[in-house]
């Protein structure tokens, strides 16, 4: 078992001229070829030294690359994916009492229903002190 850490990644000088439909995107003073560039995404953790730069591109017939990457592969969330984390987060018996306290609990066909999914989009939106 090894446990060597490879090395941190090079910095890069990047420069964005983004307006909507078009981004001229440089990388050391390169800029990239127009319509090669789809899309892009720029993250920052406070805490780390350097922002991540993730480009989308289109490869044209023909493009070769040969040389070491840093690759990260991520899998986007579909919006029933955070429905269902969200869901499994809720304890049932907090939702059962906060439900059946509401103000506007009116009674009839439904109503437990729908102060739950009321008391549940609450809780999505971070309104009513949703539990944490």
């Amino acid at each position: 078992m090894t446990t060597e850490q490879p090395p941190e990644p090079q910095a890069h000088g990047v420069h964005i001229d983004a307006q909507p439909g078009h981004a001229a995107i440089s990388i050391d003073g390169k800029t990239l070829p127009p319509g090669i560039v789809t899309g892009y995404v720029l993250q920052h953790d406070v805490s780390a030294a350097l922002p991540t730069l993730i480009l989308h591109t289109r490869q044209p017939d023909g493009t070769v690359f040969d040389g070491l990457a840093r690759v990260a592969v991520g899998v986007p969330k579909t919006p029933a994916d955070v429905i269902v984390g969200f869901l499994r987060e809720v304890d049932p018996q907090m939702l059962d009492q906060e439900a059946l306290n509401r103000a506007d609990y009116g009674g009839g066909p439904g109503a437990t229903a729908r102060a739950m999914l009321q008391t549940l989009t609450e809780w999505a939106q971070n309104l009513e002190g949703a539990p944490r």
